[in-house]
């Protein structure tokens, strides 16, 4: 008898891999968008527990607050947008690291857009000059929402000046907003930019990537997370998984069944019909990297206009070594 629950203990711990028995749970902050799709891939797959990790998501409604949370030490990595917010908790001190992409705007792969007011589209309003002097909803103060309005305006020799922002807290109430005419136009991202032209609300006018490219979105850890080295690897070994998995079925292949399964996740997880997910899938490289340059380039951007507190230089705030190593592992 002794033999036979011998044999039966080790049966069962042979048939345990070390990463499910040592899975350990981090919280991961992030939004119900289509850009956080690498990451539902991720969990659903289970390419972080592969690796020893668990993530607990955790959902907000606007990019800001991830970086609140943390610095407040109440989640350990988050996955969003580059705010004005996030700087100025690095400037005051706090230390939170870039660490991979989330998503960046390129061409023929727009995650956000100016969006105009279907009545005002069919009145005339075609482009963004015709919207000066009018009411932008943003989330907030500081979002990427925020930056793309003031690059769009800067590219057509314009200036935020030349229009009202209008902060609205959160993605869903720009949609209510433009809905019940409270403002002439917003900016957001996907899947609410396909939404709401499919229900006749409103009129992409401006596509951001098409526009110009920039790195929107991003996985930050916070600096005790960071601190424990090889749980951040790990993080990003299962994470670089996940993203060479969308890559090839979202960014290259744009059809077929591996396709269509990350259409199906990414719907269940944003509450979006699949139709409207098939629209806006944005680019993101396939190993995870950044786009060189490009997080410095915005920390100048706030601090010219004022509403970063002081320069916050690239090496600063980002710290690609967890990624290079566990690129390396990889291998």
């Amino acid at each position: 008898m002794r033999h036979v629950l011998g044999v039966l203990l080790a049966v069962l711990l042979l048939g345990a891999t070390p990463a499910s028995a040592q899975a350990q749970k981090v919280k991961l902050g992030v939004l119900k968008l289509t850009s956080s799709a690498v990451i539902f891939l991720g969990v659903e797959k289970g390419y972080f527990k592969e690796f020893g990790v668990e993530p607990e998501l955790i959902f907000f409604q606007a990019a800001q607050p991830i970086a609140v949370a943390l610095a407040s030490g109440d989640i350990d990595i988050g996955g969003t947008g580059l705010t004005a917010g996030l700087y100025n908790i690095v400037a005051g001190g706090v230390r939170i690291w870039v660490v991979a992409d989330k998503g960046r705007e390129w061409p023929d792969h727009n995650l956000t857009a100016l969006v105009v007011r279907k009545d005002l589209y069919d009145a005339g309003v075609h482009v963004l000059r015709d919207l000066k002097g009018r009411k932008i909803g943003i989330t907030q103060v500081g979002s990427t929402f925020h930056y793309n309005m003031g690059r769009f305006l800067e590219k057509e020799g314009m200036a935020l000046r030349d229009v009202e922002l209008v902060p609205l807290q959160s993605l869903g109430a720009m949609s209510n907003a433009l809905a019940a005419k409270r403002v002439d136009a917003i900016v957001t991202a996907e899947p609410f930019v396909s939404r709401l032209e499919a229900d006749t609300t409103g009129v992409p006018i401006v596509r951001t990537g098409d526009t110009f490219p920039w790195q929107i979105a991003v996985m930050f850890y916070s600096d005790r997370f960071a601190k424990d080295r090889a749980r951040a690897v790990a993080f990003l070994r299962g994470y670089v998984k996940a993203s060479r998995h969308y890559f090839d079925a979202v960014i290259r292949q744009r059809s077929g069944p591996g396709y269509e399964e990350v259409v199906a996740l990414t719907a269940r997880y944003t509450g979006a019909p699949a139709a409207i997910i098939r629209k806006g899938f944005p680019y993101q490289d396939r190993d995870g990297r950044l786009l060189p340059g490009d997080v410095g380039r915005q920390t100048a951007w706030w601090f010219q206009h004022g509403l970063l507190k002081k320069p916050v230089l690239e090496k600063d705030i980002v710290d690609e070594s967890f990624l290079r190593e566990a690129l390396q592992a990889l291998k």
